[in-house]
């Protein structure tokens, strides 16, 4: 099956390469089917010749001996593959919370997306955060509803959640050919032919629309066509002319909205049966963006904003996105976004300010690798000899140096107390520790001042296990992990107002002298409202202002005086957790002709908000988390108490394909064991999802648990 719809190219063989390329990910909530769905286009773009199986841990992408045993994507994986003469660079992520930084440094870096849905559960709590996410990046969209041979699938139920909880205007371009276990097919919309799939076979028979759904066919064209034309302008002006729309304009007008965002297009089928994966390859390459359809990147270096386009001919930039230590060498995925880069090459870590030396490209088959010779604008290949390089490290032409924005990082919200079981392995759990928090920068080692006891952190209960469970597979380290601990912060309840402190320092030579006095108040309701990797930022709510008049304090000290109060942030006056929801004003300050420093109003500004913040009422928070628990109609009660016993707040509860669906906030803290209670209140029938939504004020004993 091939599409008849491509992007506009030129003779230039440059541009026409480039618009061969399409680099998407694969996102969706845990069990969508996001991993089947990505075996089946491997498969059926003939880069494997075997249908690989999440059930059996036969599948290329989830590769990691954890992925296969635990049933679910862990790490994101990158492949190559082609179609219609097109390469698609394919990047599966995974679908649980706690890897969601995964799934953030994956958008960072990619054109396109297919958001894959449950037919029978629709939209679910994780496929809102990536498609969140996937906003944040401007990333354009395709959806395939996947699992329709299940009872209780539908197809317009599915659309309607996209269309009530994301807010896209959803444009299904298919209609299903039988339900649930008789779903054999699709009619496609655009070109309006039945797309069939016998039991066993590869590709699908085409043909026309079957008589009994013809009518039900002409209509959802119909809707298809108005919808579309109140997006697309050329659309319209068809529609009104015609009283309808061309396949052609259709298909053009389909791929200018999903470019903007405007609307998103449905696809539908069953990944497991091998239904419905020839047309959604013909999507991606008619409707998702090339990299000549993306805007150029943007980076900085010294202040200075900077442009460059997907053009293998300009000054070379790329960002390093995932960094992989394997036994054969460390490997360093990168994006390319502008020029050409050789085996050899030297490049330039922007961030690092170091030079750097390309030992070998590869180009990525999950955990397969085929040597090239260059990679050029567009590319998204791993690279073997770099040092220094990070995830989110910018690399770039030695004389062409820029700064691209690297990847969000989420403040972990779990932490775990970790040792050598094994006398005489603690430098070896050093490297290991320091290593992980390399390839993975949602981990955060540190040791805990008062203990001496390393200290692991992370985004959940399962992140952490499954770091712990790598030091013994890939390190050969067992480990003693202490109970998990919630990572509590401390905000400004009631603020305090003209505090002066100063700073004076004389000891022989140059003295210091600064003089500061400072406002420090609430920074509001707006600080908390998200976390890991939402729209809001929990973990940023600082606000440093200036209100100095008359050139009293100059502009850098001012600077430093902000260093020094984002230094004081790291220790609260409450238990020493670091400090959130704040907004500190300097109104007034003095200096000495001679002594004064930027270090010594850096020193200033620490020492006179920790006095500030011991004289402030303050509160301790708690991460909270959004739970959805799925439960037996005859469970309802018994869940309902639970979750009241753990101090959760019930928002909703709804009835979906028997069963009842409960949401609820949590405090994180009371989540620690629940999947089991939940199991052993609902003889197993019981599943629940959690996403970390912000921070909440916490009890008073809470940080003693």
């Amino acid at each position: 099956m091939r599409t008849d719809t491509h992007p506009t190219t030129t003779t230039n063989p440059t541009t026409t390469t480039l618009a061969l390329v399409r680099n998407l990910g694969i996102l969706a909530h845990v069990d969508a089917g996001k991993t089947t769905v990505t075996e089946r286009i491997l498969y059926a773009t003939g880069t494997t010749h075997r249908r690989g199986e999440v059930h059996d841990g036969t599948t290329v992408t989830d590769y990691d001996p954890q992925e296969r045993d635990r049933g679910i994507t862990i790490f994101a994986a990158a492949v190559s593959c082609t179609w219609d003469g097109h390469r698609i660079n394919l990047i599966d992520t995974p679908g649980h919370v706690d890897f969601a930084d995964e799934v953030e440094r994956s958008l960072r870096v990619l054109d396109g997306a297919v958001a894959v849905f449950d037919a029978v559960a629709g939209v679910e709590p994780q496929s809102e955060s990536v498609w969140r996410q996937a906003d944040r990046h401007g990333v354009p969209r395709i959806a395939f509803v996947n699992k329709l041979d299940r009872a209780g699938a539908d197809l317009d139920a599915a659309v309607a959640s996209i269309r009530e909880r994301l807010h896209p205007a959803p444009l299904a371009v298919q209609l299903p050919i039988g339900a649930e276990d008789a779903f054999t097919g699709v009619v496609d919309l655009v070109r309006m032919r039945a797309l069939v799939w016998a039991d066993g076979g590869d590709a699908a028979a085409e043909g026309p629309v079957p008589d009994e759904l013809r009518e039900e066919a002409l209509g959802r064209r119909r809707v298809l066509e108005e919808a579309v034309a109140e997006l697309d302008t050329g659309a319209l002006e068809e529609f009104c002319a015609q009283g309808s729309v061309s396949a052609p304009t259709l298909a053009a007008a389909l791929r200018e909205v999903t470019r903007t965002g405007d609307g998103v297009v449905v696809l539908c089928g069953s990944a497991y049966r091998n239904r419905g994966i020839e047309p959604l390859l013909d999507a991606v390459v008619a409707y998702l963006p090339s990299p000549l359809d993306v805007p150029a990147v943007r980076g900085t270096y010294d202040g200075t904003e900077q442009e460059r386009a997907a053009d293998p001919q300009v000054p070379f930039s790329a960002l390093a996105f995932k960094v992989n230590a394997t036994s054969t060498g460390r490997l360093t995925y990168l994006r390319v976004y502008s020029g050409t880069i050789g085996k050899g090459d030297a490049v330039w870590d922007a961030g690092a300010r170091r030079s750097e030396r390309i030992g070998r490209i590869l180009r990525v088959q999950a955990d397969r690798h085929a040597q090239v010779d260059r990679a050029v604008a567009g590319d998204i290949v791993a690279v073997v000899g770099l040092k220094s390089a990070r995830a989110g490290s910018t690399l770039c032409a030695p004389g062409a140096p820029l700064v691209l924005e690297p990847p969000g990082a989420a403040e972990p919200v779990v932490s775990v107390a970790v040792e050598a079981r094994r006398a005489g392995e603690t430098d070896k759990l050093a490297s290991a520790l320091a290593r992980l928090a390399e390839e993975d920068p949602s981990l955060v080692v540190r040791t805990d001042p008062e203990t001496g006891q390393t200290v692991l952190s992370g985004m959940g209960e399962l992140h952490l296990e499954v770091a712990a469970e790598k030091l013994r597979r890939s390190h050969g380290i067992e480990v003693n992990v202490g109970r998990p601990r919630v990572s509590y912060r401390e905000t400004v309840g009631r603020g305090v107002s003209g505090l002066v402190f100063r700073h004076v320092k004389q000891d022989g030579g140059a003295g210091q002298f600064a003089h500061v006095v400072l406002d420090v108040e609430p920074l509001g309701e707006e600080f908390g409202k998200g976390s890991g990797g939402e729209s809001g930022d929990a973990f940023g709510g600082f606000e440093f202002r200036s209100a100095v008049v008359g050139g009293r304090v100059p502009q850098e000290y001012i600077r430093a005086v902000e260093a020094g109060c984002r230094d004081a942030l790291a220790e609260g006056p409450l238990g020493g957790h670091p400090v959130t929801g704040l907004r500190v004003t300097l109104t007034d300050g003095a200096t000495h002709v001679k002594d004064s420093s930027e270090t010594a109003f850096r020193t200033a500004g620490r020492l006179g908000l920790r006095e500030a913040l011991r004289a402030c009422a303050m509160t301790l928070l708690e991460p909270v988390a959004e739970v959805t628990v799925t439960v037996p109609e005859d469970a309802v009660g018994s869940v309902l108490g639970d979750l009241a016993a753990r101090r959760g707040r019930v928002s909703g509860s709804t009835a979906r394909g028997g069963a009842a669906v409960v949401t609820a906030t949590v405090p994180l803290a009371e989540l620690f064991g629940y999947a089991t209670r939940l199991r052993s209140r609902t003889q197993g029938r019981g599943t629940f999802t959690a996403r970390p939504t912000g921070y909440a004020p916490a009890p008073a004993a809470a940080s003693e648990r």
